[in-house]
């Protein structure tokens, strides 16, 4: 844990330090498959344990809820991203981890819901959780676009995912930070695609 070896300071400058190094153009895809999604109808699964769990969460409460406009979130007719984190159905992850195995959990909600052209965000610092890996093995078999979020060395996942961002770092709790932040950005861009803000407001 680095920040049992670090003092403050020298923990704020290792984190921009590792800000620094994140590959933008990964961040950048993260942001087109998900607007891509919008665009088609698509769906966004996102899924991961522990941390990775609750940012799973996160995106997707963000995502199905900041990509509007406050005013337009009783409007009807307003499109809408289909987003969904598979870490949050708690009946059905107990009810398939007692029944028939915890690496279970995600690819059995995949199976139900997923369809080719969907997007599966699968989230893991070791990038060696076999119940991701299980999810992204069936996602890459039945048509659908997976990406990744690692840390560490990447582990199997790094090699399974289509697109992916790894932090390659050797602390999961600066990498999941670092999981975390980047997205923000990531929201706010599919947000002003959607809504033809900043940068994509029509002149």
């Amino acid at each position: 844990m680095l920040g049992a070896k670090l003092t403050l300071p020298d923990y704020i400058t290792r984190l921009q330090t590792e800000v620094g190094r994140l590959d933008q153009a990964a961040i950048a895809k993260m942001a087109d498959l998900i607007y891509q999604a919008w665009e088609n109808g698509r769906f966004v699964f996102i899924f991961g344990n522990g941390g990775s769990g609750t940012t799973a969460s996160h995106f997707s409460e963000d995502l199905g809820k900041s990509t509007l406009r406050e005013p337009e979130l009783k409007d009807e007719s307003k499109k809408r991203l289909k987003v969904l984190s598979l870490t949050d159905n708690l009946g059905w992850i107990m009810a398939v981890g007692n029944d028939i195995g915890y690496d279970q959990i995600f690819v059995q909600q995949l199976m139900n819901y997923g369809s080719a052209g969907d997007v599966c965000i699968a989230i893991s610092g070791s990038g060696n959780s076999p119940n991701v890996l299980n999810a992204v093995d069936w996602a890459n078999r039945h048509g659908l676009i997976t990406f990744g979020l690692t840390g560490y060395g990447g582990g199997k996942l790094k090699q399974m995912q289509q697109h992916g961002l790894h932090v390659a770092l050797d602390d999961m709790g600066m990498v999941e930070s670092l999981h975390l932040c980047f997205f923000h950005w990531v929201l706010n861009d599919v947000f002003a695609r959607i809504n033809g803000e900043g940068r994509y407001a029509k002149k």
